[in-house]
């Protein structure tokens, strides 16, 4: 399973010819793509109210992902090897990663942050 970042979605949605955008469409295809919730909120918080509707058709379409008390633990956990590593992540960033390693999922984002999240070893980073 993808979970498939914010920065994704974005690019995808704003030029539907891109590479994200067809790999996103094969991803949906074959049923390998997933959401955080705090991704889908993002999306939604960040469209036009006219785009909303379609988007939230998109959206429920796809397996959607929450946080649990483990996912809170886990960051929680993390916190020691990133301090030590000396690097800093948004609480946002952080709770999508949780999310994605409690479910075994890669994460495909467009943001470096995680990128250096998979070189610590927090969560396996899909790239195309």
């Amino acid at each position: 399973m993808i979970l498939v970042d914010t920065s994704v979605w974005i690019n995808a949605l704003r030029d539907q010819t891109s590479d994200e955008a067809n790999h996103l469409t094969d991803l949906l295809d074959r049923d390998e793509a997933a959401i955080a919730i705090p991704i889908r909120i993002e999306i939604l918080s960040g469209a036009r109210r006219a785009d909303q509707p379609r988007l939230r058709r998109i959206l429920s379409a796809l397996p959607t992902l929450y946080p649990n008390d483990a996912t809170w633990h886990r960051i929680e956990n993390w916190l020691g090897k990133i301090k030590t590593s000396g690097d800093y992540f948004g609480v946002g960033d952080l709770l999508i990663a949780s999310i994605g390693a409690e479910n075994n999922a890669a994460i495909w984002s467009l943001d470096s942050g995680f990128a250096r999240m998979a070189k610590l070893k927090l969560i396996d980073f899909y790239h195309l």
